[in-house]
């Protein structure tokens, strides 16, 4: 696996590709690799001939409060494992790379983030679509694959390159669970005792809420209640949000009729978690 660290470079190898009629596949990550990131790249390698995953944790995308410093990392060992699912490039930046002295260029994406996590994390969607637009550029990939943990994320990626007529085909991953229902995430190693416990009511939460609508509740203040009460009975847990979205827009919707994002962030402790399912489709 090729380690490439320089923009220029990263645009070099993938014009050369290009230029050889391979199809390039594209997994950005912040890194901390767990078996969620392995699952997309796994993937990415069936959807390309040559696949290259970006390590780069990017610092737009953090409020000023929020765990930028402390966010887990560990390069060597995600060159080791990205290497072991066959990706042929790994792009590692450092910040001055992408964002050199005098930067002052933002990509904003609007109404699709204005809801849940544009709501909770003010600045969030503005870095991501920047990062992503900027990795797109290097990396020129013709698909590009991201979880659907994300889901918000994912549309709003998908948004921002049909507005701006970006040439890439985004594709959705689905959520990769441990054993126990947790949704993979590197924040999971900030939980602490028992706070792995309290973390699992977000997926048992999403079950409650596929138990009511496959018996026949459409009603959401119904579903939400429920969801609220799985998520705090026995304390330990504070919900950012739980709400139930259009799929497309990501409005809030008071009825589940046809397919209706349920999104959840909660604070397990100092750790904010997400996890979402689809409901009614």
């Amino acid at each position: 696996m090729r380690i490439i660290e320089n923009v220029g470079e990263m645009q070099r190898q993938a014009d050369a590709w290009r230029a050889e009629g391979e199809k390039i596949s594209f997994v950005p990550t912040m890194g901390f690799l767990h078996e969620g990131h392995l699952s997309l790249l796994r993937s990415a390698r069936t959807l390309g001939s040559k696949s290259v995953v970006s390590i780069f944790v990017n610092p737009t995308q953090f409020g000023p409060t929020e765990d930028f410093a402390s966010y887990p990392r560990d390069v060597g060992k995600d060159l080791e494992l990205s290497g072991k699912t066959g990706t042929d490039a790994a792009f590692v930046p450092a910040a001055a790379e992408m964002y050199p002295d005098g930067f002052q260029t933002f990509v904003e994406v609007t109404r699709v983030t204005k809801n849940l996590c544009g709501a909770s994390r003010p600045i969030f969607f503005r870095g991501v679509a920047t990062v992503v637009s900027k990795l797109f550029h290097a990396v020129k990939p013709h698909v590009a694959v991201f979880g659907q943990k994300d889901f918000q994320q994912l549309v709003a990626i998908r948004r921002m390159v049909k507005d701006l007529n970006m040439d890439v085909e985004i594709v959705g991953h689905p959520i990769v669970r441990e054993k126990d229902g947790l949704a993979m995430s590197s924040r999971n190693t900030y939980l602490l005792g028992e706070e792995r416990l309290v973390a699992l009511r977000l997926h048992r939460s999403l079950e409650v809420a596929r138990e009511l609508v496959g018996s026949g509740e459409k009603n959401g203040g119904a579903i939400l209640q429920a969801v609220n009460d799985c998520l705090t009975a026995g304390g330990g847990a504070a919900v950012d949000y739980a709400r139930l979205c259009d799929t497309d827009t990501i409005e809030e919707v008071e009825v589940v009729e046809g397919p209706t994002l349920l999104a959840l962030a909660v604070w397990v402790g100092k750790t904010r978690l997400i996890d979402n399912c689809v409901l009614g489709g």
